[in-house]
């Protein structure tokens, strides 16, 4: 959803994957778009990726785990670097909690729900918080996956606030037993959408993942195109 915050496109940049995040779901790295899956049951996961944009490289760590069964929770953050272009460096503080209305079935559809705040951190009163609502369909038994969000965000930007709609289109094609493609699309009320694809190949599978995206706005935004490389580290369940 590009900029769900009217901000300027180089800071969009750095703000949108925190405030379209599932961050642990199952399909959100790469993708932006969420869907309506979460960690198992008392088990951990931490993705982690470089995003690189004309201007800037963007480091990120999300952790999370789920540690009742019913409700995924995440704390993490990310830090750009600063350049002459950009300004000075910036941190981001990410903190998410996620459940499951209806899970996903083989064959069947779900849906999920997600709250959470994204904090520019040493700026007061920088808080923005969102919500969001994924919707995931299986086909093909699980060869094939469509999602779909629809979100609210308040930007705090300043002394204003400013309330905005978010969407996202998605989905995820298995090319084989361990290698998927993504593709999608966001964006808000307002302004041109973006677009994202890439690969996401297990190198072991449920365990290790890494995937890499190449994504921009339409209309060939030259400062708005990023690459960005992950890895994905999830856990069995271990947790008391």
């Amino acid at each position: 959803m590009p900029c769900a915050i009217a901000l300027s496109p180089r800071r969009c940049a750095l703000l949108l994957p925190a405030l379209l995040l599932s961050a642990p779901s199952q399909a959100a790295r790469p993708m932006a778009t969420d869907d309506a899956r979460i960690v198992d049951a008392k088990a951990c996961q931490v993705e982690s990726w470089v995003r690189r944009n004309r201007h800037s490289t963007e480091f990120w760590a999300l952790p999370a785990c789920n540690p009742t069964g019913g409700a995924e929770l995440t704390l993490g953050g990310a830090h750009q670097g600063g350049s002459a272009e950009d300004g000075p460096a910036r941190n981001l503080g990410v903190m998410q909690a996620k459940t499951l209305l209806k899970p996903l079935e083989t064959n069947g559809w779900g849906v999920g729900l997600s709250v959470g705040l994204v904090e520019r951190l040493r700026t007061p009163r920088s808080g923005d918080p969102y919500l969001n609502l994924p919707m995931s369909w299986s086909l093909r038994d699980d060869q094939l996956f469509l999602h779909a969000n629809l979100g609210w965000l308040r930007e705090h930007e300043r002394a204003s606030q400013r309330h905005r709609l978010t969407w996202g289109l998605a989905t995820e094609a298995q090319l084989h037993q361990r290698a998927w493609l993504i593709a999608e699309t966001f964006g808000q009320q307002s302004g041109k959408p973006s677009f994202q694809f890439g690969l996401r190949l297990w190198l072991i599978p449920d365990r290790v993942q890494v995937d890499t995206t190449y994504g921009s706005r339409f209309g060939n935004h030259r400062d708005e195109r990023w690459i960005s490389i992950g890895l994905r580290l999830l856990t069995p369940a271990f947790l008391p």
